[in-house]
Parts: C-alpha cells; structure tokens; sequence
C-alpha cells in the first residue's frame, strides 16, 4: 500500500476492497481523510496511510429528494429519499456520506446531531461499472 499516492483514486481504490483509509502526515501528525498528498499545516509530503475505525457520529445531515443521476439509477427519488450526512470520525476528520438504517418518513425525529455512526460500504453497479460507495449506518 505504501506505493499507492496519496490521492482519490487511490481512496476510491482502497474503498472497493472494503478499507476506509486516510494519511497522516509524519511532521506534523495531522490527518487527512480522503488523502492529500501535502499537509496544508507543515507543506510536507511526508506522507503515511493509516486505516481509520469507520467510528463516529453524525454532526449535520439532510434528506435528499431530488437525487443526482447515479442515486436515482440506486433507486432514489421524491418518493423515495435518502440521508447524507456529515459524520465526524473517532480520529478526527469529517467526511460526507449515506447514512443507512434511519426511518425517512420523519427524519427530525429518527436522525439526531451526535448519533453514533458505523462506516459500511456498499456496491453499486454490474461489471465494469461496479463501484463501492462509503455509507455509515446507524449504531444501535
């Protein structure tokens, strides 16, 4: 893994083999998720990849009804809506993505700030076209 550079085709990379991983920077410690190959702190590309837990929890989220293209082929739509969130991770970083597992038919009462999310990964597609997505599902 140490070969792979430290950018998104290399997360997304990472991601279809079901490993959630992020850089640290060795100067400064601080922690990338997705990847960037310098550290804004240090400008340093003193790079390593660290695999993250997938533990956190969700500090801002919404109800997605008018999906974009690849969530509508997913089968979602006004009758059928998703949550995406912004989870927090144990080790610090924040990061953008579906949360599973929570009643849409009244969010306001069935998704709250600060609950405990778990990463998940799910796959979407056939054949060329199959690609695996990060999601969080909820933590009971």
């Amino acid at each position: 893994m140490s070969e792979l550079p430290f950018n998104s085709t290399s997360y997304y990379h990472l991601l279809s083999e079901h490993k959630l991983m992020g850089c640290r920077n060795k100067t400064s410690g601080k922690f990338y998720l997705p990847p960037r190959p310098m550290c804004t702190t240090s400008y340093s590309s003193d790079m390593e990849w660290e695999q993250v837990s997938g533990k956190g929890e969700i500090i801002a989220f919404t109800v997605i009804t008018v999906a974009p293209t690849h969530m509508i082929e997913a089968g979602y739509s006004r009758e059928n809506p998703y949550c995406a969130a912004i989870v927090r991770l144990q080790e610090g970083p924040a990061i953008s993505a579906q949360i599973l597992g929570v009643d849409l038919s009244m969010p306001e009462e069935a998704i709250k700030i600060g609950t405990p999310v778990q990463a998940t990964f799910i796959e979407r597609g056939e054949g060329p076209a199959k690609r695996i997505y990060l999601a969080f599902e909820v933590v009971q």
